[in-house]
């Protein structure tokens, strides 16, 4: 079994240069540090577990995370798995400050200011795709606090993981799924939430790329952005329907899912096709009557809890986690499984 002493033999530093690094405390050059990382990698070391909760205890860690909006149902059950956790890591004396955003990049520049005001150790959040977002995540990164992407990711950043769906994945299983349901007679229009939010973004590329591959026969008509809010999902769903009549089948690539049934329903179009993301108490009940074909359904709770397990145990061994890409299964519900 490798020993600290060991590594900081190979590194040629000292044992407590090793700690500092292993606990993330202290300052370490980051050339330093990096080399050790890498030895660690290397041996494949792994500290003394009860040693960890021991030193976890001591240390009263202290975890951020950043959710949107509530009005979003999808986060009140991520906000179940996050309260979950949440009481497990009390008992190793860590805390978790969870806060509530619109999907906004501002509101959540600000979020994570406050975060950094109330000093976390760490910073779990579903960020906007937006390069300031980006910048903040490096700069949390080099002043030694980690962050981790749930639910949707950001591109090209420092975050050492992301728990959530393969979005792309997701999107190609929705077009799957519209072909199967419709015989590929078909003109689709799409919903999305907003095209600043990269999960979004995805499940529409996959979507896409799926209906290319199979064949001329699923033309999309037009895409509009609800920004997961209720009445402008109806506003939306009704303007395009009456634009575009000819529209038979909807992908709802994000939340707003209930406003923009109701339009449907409002308009007297029982024949469209619809398939649409997650599986809230108001989905179920449209899956029920036989207004939404299918649901992809995405783990909420473990979105919220897996993210703040990672950080603990980075920030209580200085290992990154084993994978880097977290993906939560792909569930499909219809009404006859729900």
């Amino acid at each position: 079994m490798t020993t600290i002493k060991e590594i900081a033999a190979l590194a040629g530093v000292s044992r407590g240069t090793v700690d500092r690094v292993l606990n993330n405390r202290g300052n370490v050059n980051s050339e330093t540090a990096e080399k050790i990382r890498e030895i660690i990698t290397a041996l494949d070391y792994r500290p003394n577990k009860a040693g960890l909760v021991l030193a976890a205890q001591k240390k009263h860690l202290k975890l951020g995370i950043l959710l949107f909006s509530l009005e979003n149902p999808f986060f009140s059950e991520v906000l179940r798995g996050v309260r979950a956790k949440a009481q497990e890591l009390d008992g190793y004396n860590c805390s978790v400050l969870v806060k509530h955003v619109n999907l906004d990049t501002e509101e959540q520049l600000n979020a994570i200011d406050d975060f950094l005001a109330e000093e976390v150790s760490g910073i779990a959040l579903a960020p906007c795709n937006d390069e300031r977002i980006r910048k903040r995540i490096h700069s949390l990164h080099k002043s030694g606090i980690p962050v981790v992407t749930l639910n949707t990711d950001i591109e090209n950043s420092s975050r050492i993981a992301y728990v959530g769906s393969n979005y792309t994945k997701s999107g190609e299983t929705a077009a799957g799924l519209m072909r199967l349901m419709t015989h590929g007679q078909v003109k689709i229009g799409i919903i999305t939430g907003s095209s600043n939010i990269l999960c979004h973004t995805e499940r529409i590329a996959g979507f896409t790329a799926a209906l290319q591959r199979f064949g001329p026969g699923f033309p999309i008509i037009d895409i509009v952005e609800n920004h997961d809010d209720e009445s402008i999902s109806y506003e939306k769903t009704r303007q395009l329907l009456l634009k575009h009549p000819e529209i038979n089948a909807l992908f709802f690539s994000a939340a707003g899912v209930h406003g923009g049934c109701r339009a449907v329903i409002d308009l007297g179009r029982e024949d469209i096709r619809i398939i649409t993301f997650d599986m809230v108490p108001t989905t179920i009940e449209l899956l029920q009557k036989d207004v939404i074909a299918a649901t992809i359904c995405q783990q909420p709770r473990i979105q919220g809890s897996k993210p703040l397990e990672i950080l603990f145990d980075y920030l209580s061994t200085g290992l990154l986690p084993e994978k880097e890409y977290n993906y939560v299964a792909v569930d499909i519900r219809i009404r006859e499984n729900i």
